[in-house]
């Protein structure tokens, strides 16, 4: 905001005028500076262009429509309008009627002034004598009508060659400024101001009249006296100074605190002479001189004179537990071994040898006593026969562990027997270890492990295995050897792991045995029936199944199940190289029953140039489980089969897996 005396009232004018042509309210616009006429100039100005431009409102709706009755009159706006649209219709009443337009009415001068402007204009519009009609209300004027057709602009302006157009006048350019020296003109709309080219500095401020005027802290508040001082005010500054003041005999500190004058210091002999000054507070006092005897001497008992007093015959136990050798004015104490005598305190204090010979009196540990000192050893060692040096303890000897001990040097190690393995608490008792529960103990024994303190044992099925030597693994028991199987005269005794059965095998009709029943069967055996047929029988010859076999296998559960398992090979003396037209043989293997769950398959390969049937485990059986597979192998030639023959493969999978 500009200060009140740099602003002219045209101005603020200007500014009022300036807010009315944007709409602004004039009751609430913004101020351009403190001065209350300059608000009172603004405000006027502002109501008289909105007035002024209401009438004009009004002026054309009478000369438009003749009548008035179209306008409301619910805010002062609408009956400023409607007020000068009636005083239009007058002056075009007079005009019509041919009445001079200056008419005598008491309508009020604004009317007065509407009335003239419609009653002129329409006869100008009739052709008589046209003239330029100023008026100040319809705003034809940029600043001010003076005359019938004359405008003119306020002060700091002039008049444009349209002759209603104002512009601003450079005072400063033009030289009619009125700035001092030190001072610089600037030119503002309508006026100008005189700024000062210097400042004027800490402790003073710059007026409205450029000049640089002392700011008073104290009564602007901006002082930073406490509350115990009162604010004094001075050219650029101020002073703080104490509400209380202190009496004679006293100084006031910066804090306003009264501290006591010595003046037997700060006076150039206070008393006369044979007199010693005393401060007391807030003055002091002059007593005579007297005799003052120094520390370790008393007066004599005339008074006259001081004497040594002997310290180590006085009632005060000096030197207590130490020698005590009496000087003048003082005494010295002769200090035991591991004391030293305080020159300053006068006693005898302890020397902290073990400050004082750090790592040479003690092989460890130095602990200080009154007079001497104390070694100690750290934790596995005791104090040597020297007090000085440490052995290692053998802590052993005290049976610390629960099984083993060995002594280290300065310390100890418990072991443990195989089986045990140390507590990680303590790290002195053996705990037994589970082999069965480590991560390997599934695989310690072959079917099941028991743990036993330090150690452990494995077990087997009760029936159909033994333990073996290495006292981990199962064998299987071959009941057909050890002859504790069940089985008759007429039937084979065949071993399964973990088991027996009693087999025995009639031959079809037209068949006949090869070989007779044996009483153990080995997993190579072969109980083969061949084809015999009766003389003229006819049914027997054309049957193409030349023989019947049974061969037997044993297998366990497999757990760990990862690829085929060759079981059984059917050997053939078909030479696989041959040719069609020389006769040669083929043959095809089949499995025709017996196929549990799909899990086994056959297969057709080479050996030593002659044609085998492979029969393969292809998937896990979990026992116990008994299965007959049924085979084909068939002979082909070059006109047809030759001749099939069948092999029963009986299958008996263990329910353990070793």
């Amino acid at each position: 905001m500009k200060r009140a005396e740099q602003i002219s009232m045209e101005d603020c004018c200007k500014d009022g005028q300036k807010r009315a042509s944007d709409n602004e309210d004039c009751a609430s616009i913004p101020l351009i500076s403190a001065s209350t006429t300059c608000m009172i100039v603004q405000e006027q100005c502002c109501v008289k262009v909105l007035e002024d431009n209401m009438c004009a409102v009004g002026i054309n709706v009478a000369k438009d429509q003749g009548a008035c009755d179209s306008l409301l009159t619910s805010t002062c706006e609408t009956k400023t309008t409607k007020f000068c649209c009636n005083c239009c219709l007058l002056g075009k009443e007079a005009q019509a009627n041919g009445l001079p337009c200056d008419h005598d009415l008491s309508v009020g001068s604004q009317c007065s002034k509407v009335s003239r402007v419609c009653c002129m204009e329409g006869h100008a519009n009739k052709g008589t004598n046209r003239q330029r009609v100023c008026f100040s209300f319809v705003g034809k004027c940029a600043h001010s009508c003076v005359g019938n057709d004359t405008c003119a602009c306020f002060k700091g302006y002039k008049l444009k060659p349209d002759g209603s157009s104002c512009e601003d006048i450079n005072e400063c350019l033009l030289g009619a400024a009125n700035c001092r020296g030190g001072e610089r003109c600037i030119n503002t709309e309508g006026s100008f101001r005189c700024q000062r080219e210097v400042s004027c500095g800490t402790g003073y401020e710059l007026t409205d009249s450029n000049n640089c005027k002392d700011i008073d802290e104290c009564e602007t508040g901006i002082h930073n006296c406490g509350p115990e001082f009162r604010c004094q005010n001075t050219q650029g500054s101020f002073r703080c100074l104490p509400k209380v003041k202190c009496g004679p005999g006293f100084i006031q500190d910066a804090l306003g605190n009264c501290i006591d004058i010595n003046e037997c210091v700060s006076q150039t002999e206070p008393c006369h002479r044979g007199q010693v000054c005393i401060n007391t507070v807030g003055s002091y006092i002059c007593q005579r001189n007297s005799v003052n005897c120094g520390r370790g001497y008393h007066l004599n008992d005339d008074g006259t004179r001081c004497v040594d007093i002997d310290e180590c015959k006085g009632a005060e136990k000096v030197c207590e537990g130490h020698g005590c050798i009496n000087l003048l004015g003082s005494y010295r104490c002769e200090c035991e071994p591991g004391y030293i005598f305080n020159s300053i305190s006068r006693v005898c204090e302890d020397v902290n040898e073990c400050r004082h010979y750090p790592g040479r009196l003690c092989a460890h540990k130095c602990e200080n006593t009154l007079g001497s000192y104390k070694c100690s050893c750290t934790t596995g060692f005791k104090i040597a026969g020297d007090g000085r040096n440490c052995d290692d303890l053998n802590e052993c000897e005290s049976n610390p562990c629960s099984q083993e001990c060995a002594n280290v040097y300065g310390s100890y190690q418990c072991y443990c027997r195989r089986g045990y393995q140390l507590s990680d608490i303590d790290g002195m008792t053996c705990e037994d270890i589970d082999e069965c529960a480590l991560p390997t103990g599934g695989h310690i024994c072959s079917y099941r492990c028991h743990n036993t303190p330090g150690s452990f044992h494995c077990s087997c099925p009760i029936n159909g295995y033994t333990l073996a030597p290495n006292g981990r693994s199962c064998q299987d028991i071959d009941e057909c050897v050890t002859g504790t199987h069940t089985c008759t005269e007429n039937q084979s005794c065949f071993n399964i792991q973990g088991g027996f059965r009693c087999l025995s095998f009639d031959c079809p009709n037209n068949y006949r045995r090869v070989g007779e029943t044996v009483a153990r069967l080995q997993r190579s055996d072969t109980v083969r029936c061949i084809k015999t047929c009766q003389p003229k029988d006819v049914a027997c010859v054309l049957d193409p199944m030349l023989s019947v076999s049974h061969t037997f296998i044993s297998l366990p559960t497999f757990r760990e199940f990862t690829r085929p398992e060759e079981i059984v090979f059917l050997r053939t003396t078909v030479p696989a190289y041959g040719s069609y037209h020389l006769g040669s043989y083929d043959v095809k293997f089949d499995i025709l029953d017996g196929n549990v769950e799909n899990a086994f398959d056959i297969m057709k390969r080479v050996e030593n140039g002659m044609y085998v049937g492979v029969v393969r485990q292809v998937k896990p059986l979990i026992g116990p489980l008994t299965t007959v597979l049924r085979l084909s192998m068939r002979n082909l030639t070059s006109q047809g089969d030759s001749g099939q023959n069948i092999i029963n493969v009986h299958v008996f999978v263990s329910e353990f897996w070793f």
